[in-house]
């Protein structure tokens, strides 16, 4: 049975997975991204590539990885990210490992992981968003993935919650969605009370007043956004991924309260909110998924 090493880069962590061709994790690996300097984040990669690659001898295991921005038309390195991961721009990871490497965006991975081998695999048309260190999305079309002009599609995190609100996205919106949720806003968000997702959802637990009312702003934030998706495109679900999922029913559950106020339902219809399957590894397990899917193709056409 064929292998992959799906690697995964977000601006907080690397995530690093070994799969069969089933979908199967047979290990998995986590580390801080340590910093943004140019250089330094790209070899603690190298060493999460040698770290996992410890666990197979099969030298005709494929590599994947994702990473926030676009990729390029043939996947082979992410070719726009404006402000973030300095270097990462037009980097050749396959030069870089010395094997072929399939690159593409974090929260298409991610979709590819759902679609492949998780909740999303008897869906033909959903919706998937990742809420982490910023937020990204994908959009499952007729059972393909929608990448759009420029493999832009699925950029959910830069749709408008206040316009009135001048503080703008990395890709100069004001007032969006990522701003309003994302982990790298939330110190200034929070006027310095909290530095990460984690502590604020901490204090929310023990009834702190701001926690909560900040929390809850949050999670109609993204309540308004998933109903204006739904009304958009009619998916028959909407997957909530990445490092936010650990809230578990502290998300779930006040998410879908505040979707159930602002839903349209006609004749009944509700869309379906699902937590990924892979969590915050899906972005990792779906660069897998695409490094396999890209190297039959290739067998194929010899």
């Amino acid at each position: 049975m064929r292998k992959a090493i799906g690697i995964d880069i977000g601006g907080t962590n690397i995530k690093a997975v070994l799969i069969n061709e089933d979908g199967t994790v047979l290990n998995q690996l986590k580390s801080k991204t340590k910093g943004e300097v140019d250089g330094i984040w790209q070899e603690k990669i190298k060493n999460v590539l040698a770290e996992i690659s410890k666990y197979t001898l099969d030298e005709s295991i494929v590599i994947g990885l994702s990473a926030p921005g676009l990729a390029n038309d043939s996947n082979t390195s992410i070719s726009y990210l404006p402000n973030r991961l300095p270097g990462l721009e037009n980097f050749n990871w396959s030069e870089y490992f010395g094997k072929p490497t399939s690159v593409l965006n974090d929260a298409h991975a991610a979709l590819i992981a759902e679609s492949t081998f998780g909740v999303l695999k008897n869906f033909n048309n959903a919706i998937l968003v990742t809420l982490g260190t910023g937020v990204g999305g994908a959009i499952l079309l007729e059972g393909k993935l929608y990448q759009g002009l420029a493999q832009m599609a699925g950029h959910l995190g830069h749709s408008i919650t206040h316009s009135n609100n001048d503080e703008q996205s990395i890709l100069g919106m004001p007032g969006s969605l990522e701003y309003a949720l994302g982990n790298y806003s939330l110190e200034k968000r929070s006027h310095g009370k909290f530095k990460n997702t984690y502590t604020l959802l901490e204090s929310a637990r023990n009834g702190e007043t701001f926690a909560t009312w900040l929390w809850l702003d949050m999670m109609r934030n993204l309540s308004l956004s998933i109903c204006s998706w739904i009304n958009t495109f009619s998916p028959q679900a909407i997957v909530i991924a990445g490092g936010m999922t650990q809230a578990g029913d502290q998300l779930f559950n006040t998410l879908q309260d505040f979707i159930d106020l602002y839903e349209f339902r006609p004749k009944g219809k509700k869309t379906e909110l699902l937590q990924a399957k892979y969590l915050d590894f899906s972005g990792a397990i779906g660069a897998g998924a695409f490094a396999l899917k890209n190297s039959q193709q290739e067998i194929t056409s010899i």
